[in-house]
């Protein structure tokens, strides 16, 4: 059975809300190690060196089995955990949020606060571009270099139909074409690479490893 994965973003995103003149900025930028996660903070928070708060939260490791939060001088419990099930309930990992307050002089009490950074990540999200990880297995097609414009395409094709990314290609004595492909398409793809071939080509097999896939 193929293991499942949390999602993870494409690119950064940034998105504002105003409550009651209270300004929250949130930030979501996909990470690769908690290092990252706290240079996307430092970062923000020299950026925003004049809020009166900048929570965070962050959720790493290929499983999503690492977090973190912080409410930043905000109530205990109002700002950082409240971001952080926004990032668990949406199924993702490798991501950190961090939410800028700007005080608008009207207090939002315990409840309004839970609900404005949640609100703040969540919105966010409904914007940002996801990707998809997947545990794909490497096929690499070696095709001659008069046949490799129309493979190229139809391999792309195929990939796109088949929830496959296409990797790098390599040119040599011939081109090199990689795919990452569900292992339950292997057949599918020995058997299409023969049809367009005319039983000239096979892929090459390799190993499988997980792959970012655009949601």
């Amino acid at each position: 059975m193929t293991r499942s994965y949390p999602d993870t973003l494409a690119a950064p995103i940034v998105r504002e809300l105003v409550v009651k003149k209270s300004r929250f900025i949130a930030r979501i930028a996909p990470v690769r190690s908690v290092d990252e996660a706290e240079a996307v903070i430092a970062a923000v928070r020299r950026q925003y060196w004049d809020a009166r708060h900048n929570c965070t939260a962050m959720v790493t490791g290929l499983a999503g089995d690492q977090a973190r939060s912080s409410d930043d001088g905000e109530p205990s419990g109002t700002a950082g955990m409240p971001m952080l099930e926004v990032l668990r309930r949406r199924g993702l990992t490798d991501v950190v949020a961090v939410v800028t307050r700007y005080f608008g002089g009207v207090k939002l009490g315990a409840g309004g606060l839970i609900r404005a950074y949640s609100t703040a990540v969540s919105e966010a999200l409904d914007e940002a571009a996801l990707l998809h990880r997947r545990e794909l297995l490497e096929a690499r097609v070696e095709v001659p270099h008069g046949e490799a414009g129309r493979i190229d395409n139809a391999l792309r094709d195929w990939a796109a139909a088949h929830g496959s990314t296409f990797g790098d290609v390599a040119y040599g004595a011939s081109a090199s074409f990689t795919l990452w492909i569900p292992s339950a398409d292997r057949d599918a793809l020995v058997d299409d690479v023969a049809a367009l071939s005319a039983g000239a080509l096979s892929p090459v097999f390799g190993n499988t490893r997980v792959v970012d896939v655009p949601a």
